[in-house]
């Protein structure tokens, strides 16, 4: 796959590919979801390689969807946070884990996505912000 074609193609979901299109990404900006900050809550969270998760790390901060920020000058270590970028994709993952979970639920139990406050269990949908309508129940076309 070309990255650097897709990045800057007149295709919107090319465009979130080539910066977000590999597993290893999107399992980092999991966890970054779920309050991991810090290169070794990734790795034990993930069980990546260490050049692998420096990798993903610096795309994903060069691309704006996390910050790397200083939390220690001696030793010198940074963490890494979500930005605005990073938080808006959680929707995106979100709607991932339903999909999985309706279609892809054989093997072991899955988890679920609950509401932290209420504990109520969330069932993500996306809809069209202009007629409420679920997307996927209506028919659509690309225009240039």
């Amino acid at each position: 796959m070309d990255a650097e074609k897709l990045s800057c193609g007149p295709c919107p979901i090319g465009r979130g590919l080539a910066r977000v299109g590999d597993a290893w990404s999107m399992l980092i900006l999991r966890d970054a979801a779920l309050g991991a900050t810090r290169f070794d809550q990734f790795r034990a969270s993930l069980g990546v390689a260490p050049n692998i998760l420096s990798r993903r790390l610096k795309a994903l901060t060069d691309d704006g969807l996390l910050e790397k920020r200083r939390y220690s000058e001696r030793p010198p270590r940074d963490e890494y946070v979500l930005t605005a970028a990073g938080r808006d994709f959680l929707p995106v993952l979100q709607l991932l884990g339903a999909w999985a979970r309706k279609h892809h639920a054989g093997g072991a139990p899955m988890t679920r996505l609950v509401d932290a406050e209420t504990g109520a269990e969330v069932h993500p949908l996306a809809i069209d912000a202009a007629t409420g309508a679920p997307l996927g129940t209506r028919p659509l076309r690309v225009i240039d």
